[in-house]
C-alpha cells in the first residue's frame, strides 16, 4: 500500500519527468477537490496527503540507500496542493463559487511549484540535502509554500495596477 501511495496510484511511473506528471495530476485532482468543497476541503485534503506521504515514504523507502526515487510523487502532490491552497483561499475569501478557479491561479501555482522544486533554492535545497524520507517530503512542502507565495505576489502585481 505504501508503494501505491508513493507513486500516487501510477502517476510516478509516467515518463519522462515523473515529478512534472505527478504535479500535473495533482493540479487536476486539486481543482476537482476545490470544486467539490472549495478551500476548506482542499485544505483538509492537503493535510491528509501530507501526513500520509510522510508515512508512506518512510515505510516504502526503509532500507533504501537513496529514498528520493523519481517514481515517488506523493511529495509533489502534497507540495502542489499546498501551492494551490493560496489562490483557493483567495477565491474563497472573495466569495467566488467553488466551480470558479480561474486558470491563471492554478497555472501560476503549477509553474512556480515546478520552478522551486527543480531549482531548489534556500530551504528547499536544505531539505533535499537531508537524503532521507523526511527530506523527500519537506523539500516539496517548502517548494509549495514558496510557489503559493509567488502566485499571490504575481496576482497582486497583475491586479493592483488594474485597480488604480
Amino acid at each position: 500500500m505504501a508503494r501505491i501511495v508513493c507513486i500516487w496510484f501510477g502517476a510516478g511511473l509516467l515518463r519522462p519527468a515523473p515529478g512534472t506528471w505527478g504535479s500535473a495530476v495533482a493540479v487536476g485532482l486539486g481543482l476537482l477537490i476545490h470544486r467539490i468543497g472549495h478551500f476548506p476541503l482542499l485544505a483538509l485534503a492537503t493535510i491528509a496527503v501530507t501526513l500520509i506521504g510522510f508515512w508512506a515514504i518512510r515505510v516504502h523507502t526503509a532500507g533504501m540507500a537513496d529514498p528520493d526515487r523519481s517514481e515517488i510523487v506523493i511529495d509533489e502532490v502534497a507540495g502542489q496542493w499546498l501551492a494551490l491552497l493560496f489562490p483557493s483561499f483567495g477565491f474563497w475569501m472573495m466569495g467566488l463559487p467553488a466551480d470558479n478557479f480561474p486558470w491563471p491561479g492554478w497555472l501560476a501555482a503549477f509553474l512556480f511549484f515546478r520552478l522551486f522544486d527543480i531549482w531548489k533554492p534556500w530551504l528547499v535545497g536544505r531539505a533535499d540535502r537531508r537524503h532521507d524520507a523526511r527530506g523527500v517530503m519537506e523539500d516539496d512542502l517548502w517548494a509549495g509554500l514558496f510557489a503559493g507565495i509567488a502566485t499571490m505576489i504575481a496576482a497582486a502585481a497583475f491586479h493592483i495596477p488594474m485597480m488604480l
